[in-house]
């Protein structure tokens, strides 16, 4: 990790300049629990503990969600160079990244051109998924997958499965709909990866918000079930409107925009420009939700050197 190493050479450093006691004379270091770390440790410390919070099993990376359906320009080509401030590992997706909602292949050509202009300025990969936007019908569905190989997919990471699913498999079947492919892909995937840690699983649509949809006929109810009692959290878009649940004693989580369509009405409302910020950690995944607004670059104010040249 980028952040790690940077974070042990600032205490390696840190740690040499504590090596001088208050009358000027070195101290041996002594040894502690963290191997990078060098601090002379007396009867009484400025500090709570040494435990530091770098367990090489823990991991950051980012969920960006809806960007389309009345997208307002600039919001998330921000949100990549914000992105890049924060330094996570790697960027996911949760879908619906252009308009769509042609069969029109010039427009899809400029639509995804603009978008890949902007995720190819991320210092860290970045993991397409789709939604009804981007695969609004079965031409722009082909598109992607001539474009990307695949619309559903899983990869693990530090013993985190995370698994990527397509809620328009095909489009326009229903509300959502997983192919008979998909699904028993997915309960075989979850099946060979019963050790993992932690399960995260992305999709676009927040299959469990439809009170009217058969669950069973969509496809989502078998790989639902397929999860069965492991650890996993589930994130989703598509509505624009932030909202956590709890189901089946697991968090699901419907996510707001990422420069979507939106009036932007608060956090009570549930309407709001964000990144989700996800560390991953042995009992499961501290989130936090990072307002654009609140992110900003070293440069935010600058003064001048009053004393430039003394």
């Amino acid at each position: 990790m980028k952040s790690l190493v940077t974070s042990s050479a600032a205490l390696l450093i840190l740690g040499m300049a504590a090596l001088y006691s208050a009358t000027g004379a070195t101290q041996p270091a002594q040894e502690s629990a963290e191997p990078d770390l060098q601090i002379a440790v007396e009867a009484k410390n400025p500090w709570t503990d040494l435990q530091l919070n770098n367990d090489p099993k823990n991991f950051q990376f980012a969920i960006v969600t809806d960007r389309t359906g009345g997208h307002r320009p600039g919001v998330f080509r921000g949100a990549i160079d914000k992105l890049n401030l924060l330094q996570p590992e790697f960027v996911v997706s949760v879908g619906d990244l252009i308009e769509g909602g042609t069969e029109d292949p010039g427009r899809w050509a400029l639509e995804w051109s603009e978008f890949q202009s902007n995720v190819e300025r991320l210092d860290m990969p970045f993991f397409y998924l789709p939604g009804n936007h981007d695969i609004s019908n079965m031409p722009m569905f082909e598109e992607w997958n001539r474009k990307f190989g695949r619309s559903y997919y899983s990869f693990r990471y530090h013993d985190v499965l995370f698994l990527c699913l397509n809620s328009e498999d095909p489009p326009r079947t229903g509300s959502f709909h997983f192919s008979q492919d998909q699904q028993e892909w997915a309960q075989a995937v979850l099946a060979e990866n019963e050790d993992a840690r932690w399960t995260i699983v992305l999709l676009h649509k927040p299959t469990w918000t439809y009170v009217d949809a058969d669950l069973e006929a969509s496809g989502w109810a078998p790989i639902e079930d397929a999860l069965g009692d492991r650890p996993y959290t589930v994130f989703s878009g598509h509505k624009h409107n932030y909202a956590k649940s709890v189901r089946r004693g697991r968090d699901y989580y419907m996510l707001a925009t990422t420069g979507g369509g939106s009036n932007l009405s608060g956090k009570d409302q549930g309407r709001f420009d964000h990144v989700v910020w996800v560390t991953m950690k042995d009992d499961g995944p501290v989130i936090s939700n990072l307002m654009l607004d609140g992110i900003d670059h070293k440069n935010i104010r600058t003064v001048p050197d009053v004393r430039k040249g003394k």
